[in-house]
């Protein structure tokens, strides 16, 4: 983790407006094109929430800015940001969470994924570890095709971690299409981030 100085005033202001707001955080929700990664579900036998998590996670690692995390109105940035998604359990109808440590070897990740998820079903967890930041917030919502989702947060100018939510997957005109949405601190990500974050994200998916 390094601290980051902004050495643009202009940059330097943009953090120090969306930081001072009450609720600095902004939400974009779009459809995607994920034919090319059920594809590659169904010819490798792969889990398919693992293999979104894992594409997902990746795309955030690679964005410098979904590694920023601000602690005291500083800003840090984490050399890895992990996964922490939400799985169902044995106890009761509501989810646990799952962290997993993030891995650029989709395999390696999903078998650390498979023996997270096993003993949140018997063990679950919704806390966080105290003073830790470089989560990736995520969770499936594979009931319904959402076009906006709001999520329930403290809403603290310091919580800086993204969240990342996915929907029913739906076709259209040939394509299986999955919406995602997507929630940031203002102050540290910006739309073309936002953008890039969408943009990069199918790229990958469709170099499988």
């Amino acid at each position: 983790m390094k601290k980051v100085e902004f050495s643009n005033a202009h940059r330097q202001k943009h953090f120090d407006f969306f930081n001072g707001m009450n609720h600095p955080h902004f939400n974009i929700t779009a459809n995607v094109n994920v034919t090319p990664l059920l594809n590659k579900v169904d010819s490798e036998s792969l889990p398919l929430n693992f293999t979104i998590v894992h594409a997902l996670a990746l795309t955030a690692n690679n964005i410098k800015e979904f590694r920023w995390r601000i602690h005291e109105n500083e800003v840090f940035e984490y050399d890895t940001i992990h996964p922490s998604f939400t799985v169902p359990t044995k106890e009761t109808d509501v989810f646990s969470f799952c962290t997993v440590d993030f891995s650029k070897e989709l395999k390696t990740f999903i078998e650390d994924a498979t023996n997270v998820r096993e003993k949140m079903k018997t063990n679950p967890s919704i806390e966080d570890e105290e003073y830790r930041a470089d989560y990736l917030f995520m969770s499936a919502i594979p009931w319904i095709s959402f076009t906006s989702i709001q999520h329930a947060m403290s809403y603290h100018p310091h919580d800086s971690v993204p969240r990342i939510s996915w929907g029913k997957i739906f076709e259209s005109d040939g394509q299986k299409l999955m919406p995602l949405a997507v929630q940031a601190h203002h102050a540290l990500v910006d739309g073309n981030h936002m953008g890039k974050f969408f943009t990069d994200f199918e790229e990958y998916i469709n170099s499988f």
